[in-house]
């Protein structure tokens, strides 16, 4: 899996780093096919404070490319609340990828 985390009018510290690659654990929990792994974390210049600081993340899995896009008061609830949408995105996509059909009942004679 390539990860790449950037930021945008910010620095990315090592605990930054970290709590975002613990994280993304949760989506490799789930489907364990997933290529590449970019995240944006963006500090953008609003006069209002809510929703100041913004992440964003594109996965590419298999066939399929995932994004999702959160903004916070705070980047780390950002972050959470990426996740949380990256996981359920994932989750769907697992239930889609899997056959539902039941097998036809055997024929007795």
């Amino acid at each position: 899996m390539n990860l790449t985390i950037s930021g945008h009018h910010l620095e990315v510290t090592p605990a930054l780093r970290t709590y975002v690659t613990t994280k993304l654990d949760r989506i490799k929990r789930h489907f364990d096919q997933v290529v590449d792994v970019r995240v944006l974390l963006t500090l953008e210049n609003l006069k209002e404070k809510e929703r100041r600081q913004k992440a964003e993340c594109n996965i590419h899995i298999k066939g399929i490319e995932l994004f999702a896009e959160s903004a916070h008061s705070d980047l780390y609830a950002a972050v959470d609340e990426l996740m949380d949408k990256l996981d359920r995105q994932v989750v769907r996509h697992k239930d889609r990828m899997q056959s539902h059909a039941h097998a036809a009942p055997k024929r007795l004679m």
